[in-house]
């Protein structure tokens, strides 16, 4: 009995131990790992604005979705006057699980470019997402220009990567979905008032109001 009693009291000193150090690792890589995670999204904003000369980090604006999830506006400008913004899709719809990525229009909703954020795609097929001559498939596109936003293989514009039409369909449909919510709110992107939440809702009736 002594002997079990023994072994549980090992056994438990060993698990605080673990719990402790883990918490402490994790408390201390906490940080850094969300400056890193930071740094690479605005290095992808960096790269999919228009050019510009304030700090797109700090001129954010943020619009509530109509489900609940914020979405955040980093908002180029040049010598005042907004030039561009830059936002994160999420699409559900990758081989292997969500594509996060980044999607840079200038005011008029033209695509500026995308940066891959995040994804589980294949190497060598679906990773191909992150390739240049693919992303830039997407820069100068707008909402009407194409006209049918989907991959050839459905009777659309983008050619899809080889061996990859899942992902590329993945890119296609989110990019398209991130115009219209641009177009959506692009009153409330735009506002020079005060920058901070803003709901697609309260987007919509502005618009009403203007009309």
């Amino acid at each position: 009995m002594k002997e079990i009693f023994r072994l549980c009291m090992v056994l438990t000193l060993i698990a605080a131990v673990s719990a402790g150090v883990l918490a402490f690792v994790s408390e201390k890589t906490a940080e850094p790992i969300a400056k890193a995670a930071l740094e690479e999204k605005m290095s992808a904003v960096r790269a999919i604005l228009p050019p510009f000369d304030n700090e797109p980090d700090k001129d954010i604006v943020k619009i509530a979705k109509e489900d609940g999830s914020i979405v955040e506006i980093y908002r180029g400008r040049k010598e005042g006057a907004i030039v561009g913004v830059a936002f994160e899709v999420v699409s559900p719809d990758g081989y292997s699980g969500d594509i996060n990525f980044m999607v840079g229009v200038n005011i008029d909703g033209v695509v500026q470019g995308i940066e891959i954020l995040k994804h589980l795609e294949t190497p060598g097929l679906g990773a191909k997402i992150t390739d240049a001559d693919f992303k830039v498939k997407y820069s100068g596109k707008s909402l009407t220009d194409p006209e049918n936003w989907a991959v050839t293989k459905d009777g659309g514009t983008f050619v899809p990567i080889t061996g990859a039409t899942i992902s590329s369909r993945a890119i296609t449909k989110a990019t398209h979905g991130g115009l219209e919510f641009f177009a959506k709110n692009r009153e409330g992107i735009l506002s020079d008032g005060d920058a901070g939440q803003k709901t697609e809702n309260n987007t919509e009736e502005n618009k009403g109001g203007d009309q």
